[in-house]
């Protein structure tokens, strides 16, 4: 049984889950709120939920390691970007009481990702670890928050139109130290995302017969993949081959990191320094996936077929890029000429005379 009394001037509750007695100030003066809150906790007590005096004592720190388990539990692709995503949320709300983070609180931090020139796209997929930190605590048993707060998400415009002509990749690859060599080249003649590439490991490689396969469930849109490689590429896996024969310890990725003792990580430091070297500006490495599927286009590819190798679900990509081929727009030139010719009945370039002719039949 419940009770209420006064320290001071603000009313307090007293009630009772599993024998150990729990106290809640009110914050208040009055009785009848005081009455309406104990009412609230004990219906919770009776529903089986954790008073709220314990949902006030969790702070952010104690969420964070439920949700990256989720990720590591469930072998989610994007476990690298989460981390991200919770270093950023980290820097605001570091040790803060859950109770305490509430919709004002979440925009302010939207407003300081924003002035510091971040992406609504990037913000959002930090607002969206954000949201996801809440579900995952609110479905735990018992759970670990009562409530969620409401989230904003942004909207996006965020298309990306980077390209790289193929005499910009050259330098660049020239400037970039030799362990990213080959894993660079791959990525600008397939488009693969870059944790596809980071994750490619020799059991996926036929190096006799030049085919890289990537099974069901190893991709992120869930489908297999199967890719030939030309003899350049041949070349880099060949290579990549004997330089690891050559370790004392043979590791499993095709590509590895700088001193060759580990999968390969973060890159941006080094890309970053080739990018300046060879006076390209600033890339970003998804660039490459644009310019493949680009590529693969104005070869002739049919679209359907570069979708195979870059691993495009949608085509999509090409809309949003307006990636045509040369060949297409020179055809639909030709294709145009004909149908007004059609309409005419003459061919293109006798304006004049069309006008002379209606000039006369006017006459006439």
């Amino acid at each position: 049984m419940g009770s209420i009394y006064k320290r001071g001037n603000v009313f307090w509750i007293k009630y009772y889950r599993n024998g150990k007695p729990y106290r809640e100030s009110t914050r208040g003066v009055k009785e009848a709120d005081a009455k309406r809150l104990l009412k609230k906790r004990e219906g919770q007590i009776a529903e089986g939920k954790i008073p709220g005096v314990v949902f006030d004592k969790v702070n952010f720190n104690d969420l964070i390691e439920g949700f990256l388990a989720d990720y590591r539990i469930n072998e989610k692709k994007s476990l690298e970007r989460a981390e991200r995503s919770v270093r950023h949320l980290k820097k605001a709300f570091d040790g803060m009481r859950v109770t305490n983070i509430t919709s004002p609180t979440i925009n302010r931090y939207i407003e300081t990702r924003l002035e510091e020139g971040v992406a609504n796209a990037t913000v959002n997929r930090e607002l969206a670890a954000l949201k996801r930190i809440f579900n995952l605590a609110a479905r735990q048993t018992p759970p670990k928050i009562d409530k969620v707060p409401y989230i904003p998400m942004l909207k996006e415009n965020n298309t990306r139109k980077g390209f790289f002509e193929h005499s910009d990749f050259l330098a660049l690859r020239g400037a970039l130290p030799d362990y990213l060599k080959g894993f660079c080249t791959f990525a600008y003649k397939t488009g693969w995302r870059v944790s596809e590439i980071k994750g490619l490991t020799w059991s996926q490689v036929d190096l006799e017969n030049g085919i890289v396969r990537l099974e069901a469930g190893e991709t992120k849109n869930d489908e297999g993949r199967t890719v030939y490689l030309d003899e350049e590429l041949q070349a880099v896996f060949q290579q990549q081959s004997e330089d690891r024969k050559d370790k004392k310890t043979i590791l499993p990725w095709v590509f590895t990191n700088g001193t060759s003792d580990g999968v390969l990580k973060d890159f941006r430091g080094a890309w970053a320094t080739a990018c300046e070297t060879a006076e390209i500006g600033r890339r970003l490495f998804h660039d490459f996936r644009r310019t493949a599927i680009r590529n693969m286009v104005r070869a002739g590819i049919p679209e359907r077929v570069a979708m195979m190798v870059s691993g495009h679900k949608t085509r999509s990509v090409f809309d949003r890029y307006n990636i045509v081929s040369d060949t297409d727009l020179r055809l639909a030139s030709q294709k145009t000429e004909t149908y007004l010719q059609t309409q005419t009945g003459t061919i293109t370039g006798t304006i004049t005379k069309i006008e002379e002719k209606r000039g006369q039949a006017v006459n006439a």
